[in-house]
């Protein structure tokens, strides 16, 4: 009887080709990791309001990516309206009627300037929250800023990108500007982490430590877990941000909010939600008063009409959601 002979290549390939075949299963199987968008927006005809909130929910989410990319009918406009509108409002510019003012002294510390960065701190002499949160900056150590402002150096200039107010946990961001809209201008804000609702919604964080070399944010809540926004880029076309979670998201509390504010879909810093339930599905896309709740995997809060307030203001992107347990 002859010995059995074990080829040593053909054993490999039928072990490559079990693996690849185990892989692609695994693939096919896995489903896209979605989130919810409850539409809880409220009318006014206040275009200097925050009428609008887009709650995010899902369940076992620790990645994202959250962009701000230009709107999509940038090029066809010449002049951009940046000015505040309180012609239908109860307030003229200073602080909301409604809300508590807590006084601070007015400060601005420049945090980082290098060769890339620069990131200032500022404090107002009025807040509604009282919060006062630990900032870092590389070795540097502060507290008590209303605002964290992170500016990119291109050509001798410095292009503000980026704000975090870290007594109330909002975000704002946006691409580099056209050179013809001077500094560019922002439009809607988001919430990320463990949302809570008061007056308004809010995310209250316990620390703040930023890490210049590659530029991330690192977040500790108050009640408990953290997340940090990796700055992935920040170009003329978008400003990204990659986000991981400590620990995974859960329906039944959302993980983020947008804000911002609809009068009428031509005085407006979001009008429209586009979406694709999965990464294979057709583009969708309601105006924002048809909208109630959609689920997606990749959803874009903008406009299509140029508005006459903050008309180059971003649309914001939230995708890319993962479970950190799908194939990549």
């Amino acid at each position: 009887m002859f010995p059995l002979r074990f080829s040593h290549s053909a054993g490999c390939a039928s072990l490559l080709c079990l693996f690849a075949a185990l892989l692609a299963a695994g693939a096919a199987t896995a489903a896209p990791v979605a989130a919810t968008v409850e539409n809880a927006t409220t009318p006014t005809a206040c275009a200097e309001e925050d009428n609008v909130s887009l709650v995010l929910r899902g369940e076992g989410i620790r990645r994202m990516r959250i962009e701000a990319l230009q709107p999509p009918y940038l090029d066809s406009i010449g002049n951009d309206t940046t000015a505040p509108d309180f012609s239908g409002c109860n307030f003229d510019g200073g602080a909301h009627p409604t809300d508590p003012a807590h006084k601070f002294k007015p400060r601005r510390v420049v945090l980082l300037d290098d060769a890339r960065w620069r990131i200032v701190g500022m404090t107002l002499s009025s807040f509604w929250r009282p919060q006062q949160v630990p900032v870092r900056v590389g070795a540097r150590t502060d507290r008590g800023f209303h605002m964290l402002q992170i500016f990119r150096k291109e050509e001798g200039k410095a292009l503000e990108a980026l704000v975090l107010y870290p007594a109330d946990g909002y975000w704002r961001i946006k691409p580099l500007p056209e050179e013809r809209f001077g500094d560019g201008v922002y439009g809607s804000s988001f919430l990320l982490g463990p949302v809570a609702q008061g007056s308004r919604p809010v995310v209250d964080i316990a620390s703040i430590r930023i890490v210049p070399k590659p530029l991330a944010i690192h977040l500790r809540f108050v009640g408990g877990g953290s997340a940090v926004a990796k700055v992935s880029e920040i170009s003329r076309t978008r400003t990204a941000l990659d986000v991981r979670l400590s620990s995974p998201t859960v329906n039944a509390r959302p993980f983020a909010v947008l804000r911002s504010m609809y009068v009428t879909p031509d005085n407006a810093d979001v009008s429209e939600v586009r979406w694709q339930e999965s990464s294979e599905a057709a583009e969708q896309v309601l105006s924002l008063p048809d909208l109630k709740t959609l689920s997606g995997t990749h959803m874009r809060f903008g406009r299509s009409l140029p508005s006459r307030h903050n008309t180059s203001a971003p649309d914001i992107v939230f995708g890319d959601f993962d479970d950190d347990k799908a194939p990549r």
